[in-house]
């Protein structure tokens, strides 16, 4: 079952990339405060993490496939925790303070856009293809945890010692997470001492091609038809899924009226729903396939998913409670996550021996949308409100959902 303890230690590694990406959603009142910024400035400094995140993805997936999960991880971590803290560095009052955090934020994205390509590389080299959807949601709901810890941690930690110390302490929980992954972690089942001889059979009889020296070309993998179309689809699943990463606790704090603590504690559900809905989603996928085929397993469910999650973000703008709200974004979370195993599954499938090239590449369509939704909020808030911001993000997320259905999942990329 060492495989499995590869899935852990990188459900780990998802959660605190995520505490430390989603940190400074729970400050930005403070920092906006500081720095004296408008929420489009504040839109500015969300979007600056996510560009450096999204345009490193290609490049991010090809040095996986190239030198492997375990090093190019661990220089990850020791990178964004480096520029985590340094985000706490930036002094404020200066000309040149927003250009110096926007700076820090876009550098932080490039370090940390290496960890789920990596991850998808990890997979491939150790899980079966049958094991692969349950192994994904479980590294993903790495991300509803991480997330979801950080609303009362960093609100706890600002309380007590202000934003800066949060910061800090996300970048020293990353360096301990750091020594448990050199330590345990490996590239592969046949270098690593504790792996059984059945557990290596096993592995190898379901596995995808090792990377190689001679990844697939990148016109092969931009014109393949289902890698294109997932990828456009993830796009849509990253306008939506980081409205919960930027504006959420905003709003809930200063368009729904709660607290800070209220703010911390209902700021929390939406990433609960996703760590638990994650590995959900894969479980179900991987039960389905053996006997319905992976269409239905993969493209149909994703497809439900999304139209799911489109439904409870746009009930969650009709109702007047605050506290019902939070609980229909939820809902809205947790839905779009029972997809989330699919993109990195098929896109594993589909890439095989450049099964982090395919990731990557996907991923930075992800990304994209994450920067559409961070600048195109606040417009849309400003001109025609907030329930107008989180309509489109629905509307967003039923096309995905219709692209799901256009997938075929057979469509290989042709190696090079």
């Amino acid at each position: 079952m060492i495989r499995w303890q590869m899935v852990f230690w990188m459900f780990i590694v998802a959660a605190v990339s995520y505490l430390d990406r989603n940190n400074i959603s729970i400050a930005a009142s403070a920092i906006q405060k500081d720095f004296g910024l408008s929420d489009q400035q504040l839109g500015g400094v969300f979007s600056a993490f996510v560009m450096g995140y999204a345009f490193t993805q290609p490049f991010a997936g090809r040095i996986a496939d190239r030198f492997g999960p375990w090093r190019v991880v661990a220089i990850g971590i020791v990178w964004w925790s480096v520029f985590t803290s340094a985000t706490a560095l930036v002094p404020t009052g200066l000309t040149w303070s927003l250009g110096l955090l926007l700076a820090m934020r876009f550098v932080l994205g490039v370090g940390e856009a290496v960890i789920f390509p990596a991850s998808n590389r990890l997979v491939a080299n150790w899980l079966p293809g049958r094991e692969r959807g349950l192994a994904n949601g479980i590294i993903f709901s790495g991300v509803g945890i991480g997330a979801g810890i950080a609303p009362p941690l960093i609100t706890w930690i600002m309380v007590t010692r202000g934003w800066h110390a949060a910061f800090y302490a996300s970048a020293v929980i990353g360096l301990f997470v750091l020594v448990g992954w050199i330590l345990k972690v490996r590239d592969l089942p046949s270098q690593h001492k504790a792996v059984s001889a059945e557990e290596l059979a096993l592995i190898e009889s379901g596995a995808t091609a090792a990377a190689s020296a001679i990844p697939a070309r990148w016109r092969d993998i931009v014109r393949n038809r289902a890698v294109a179309l997932l990828a456009l689809s993830y796009f849509t699943y990253g306008y939506t899924a980081y409205i919960f990463f930027t504006w959420f606790f905003k709003y809930l704090s200063s368009v729904r009226g709660l607290d800070l603590k209220s703010s911390a504690v209902y700021g929390m559900l939406p990433f609960i729903a996703m760590a638990l809905a994650s590995p959900l989603g894969g479980w179900i996928a991987d039960r389905l396939e053996p006997g319905h085929g992976a269409r239905k397993a993969r493209c149909y469910t994703a497809a439900a998913a999304l139209f799911l999650a489109a439904l409870f973000v746009a009930l969650a703008t009709q109702v007047e409670d605050a506290r019902l709200a939070s609980l229909f974004l939820a809902g809205g979370a947790g839905a779009l996550y029972l997809s989330q195993s699919a993109y990195w599954t098929l896109s594993a499938n589909l890439g095989g021996a450049s099964a982090g090239s395919v990731s990557g590449f996907m991923n930075m369509a992800n990304q994209i949308g994450g920067i559409a939704t961070a600048s195109l909020t606040p417009f849309i808030a400003k001109d025609f409100g907030w329930s107008a911001s989180f309509l489109f993000a629905a509307a967003i997320c039923l096309v995905g959902a219709v692209l799901w259905l256009l997938i075929d999942p057979d469509d290989r990329v042709a190696t090079a």
